[in-house]
């Protein structure tokens, strides 16, 4: 934090109420600007309901917010009954954004060791699809800020993912590839699609394509 002039958000894990109020105020108190928290649970416990594991994640957003004073943006996975909802209570416990969607390692195995190996590889711009059905989705719907992570690797898909309603798109397979210049490029590019289509400002055209703008809303609801 005190090497950089831009905002440094924390990114900490949370699937129940626990130690997590703790960490969050430690990275307050290392000067972080703002907390992404990751709300992550793989339910193998086939006697536990969706409910129960919702209401867990929904307490530890309330506990967290409620430690610090820094905005919270939470993110979600897209492995929710009704994303919309669970969307909104997040809002509604305090959270200042929604980030859509964590990325997961896959379990592969080896058939040779007969083992189960852990991978988690870099994404592909056919990951962003997801993204932009449930930005476009909830962008009517939400107050708050949106990002979009998984899938953004050129200048269209940050176009797409703030025609959806994204106030911000999160990189990283991206800058691993090309490395950290590669921002620029999209800065620019972006900035020529903007000139070229008559918009000044990102505002302009945030959320043209969401449920609630686009001509064919039955677009994001056909499965």
């Amino acid at each position: 934090k005190g090497a950089l002039n831009i905002p440094v958000i924390a990114s900490l894990n949370g699937i129940r109420p626990g130690g997590w109020t703790d960490h969050a105020r430690r990275c307050e108190a290392a000067g972080a600007d703002a907390i992404e928290l990751n709300l992550y649970h793989l339910a193998t416990d086939p006697t536990v309901d969706g409910d129960r594991i919702e209401a867990d994640m929904l307490e530890t957003v309330r506990i967290v917010i409620g430690s610090v004073r820094l905005p919270v943006a939470v993110k979600l996975s897209p492995f929710h009954t009704a994303p919309a909802q669970f969307a909104l209570a997040v809002e509604k416990a305090g959270a200042a954004g929604v980030v859509l969607f964590n990325r997961f390692y896959q379990p592969d195995f080896d058939i040779e060791e007969l083992e189960a190996q852990s991978q988690l590889k870099l994404s592909e711009p056919g990951e962003l699809l997801l993204r932009l059905r449930w930005l476009a989705i909830l962008s009517p719907h939400l107050r708050g800020s949106l990002a979009a992570t998984g899938g953004v690797h050129g200048v269209g898909d940050v176009v797409k993912a703030i025609l959806a309603g994204a106030h911000a798109v999160q990189l990283v397979s991206v800058l691993l590839k090309h490395g950290p210049r590669f921002l620029a490029s999209l800065l620019a590019g972006l900035q020529q699609w903007m000139t070229e289509h008559g918009y000044e400002s990102v505002d302009e055209f945030r959320g043209a394509m969401n449920l609630g703008r686009c001509p064919d809303p039955a677009a994001f609801e056909r499965a």
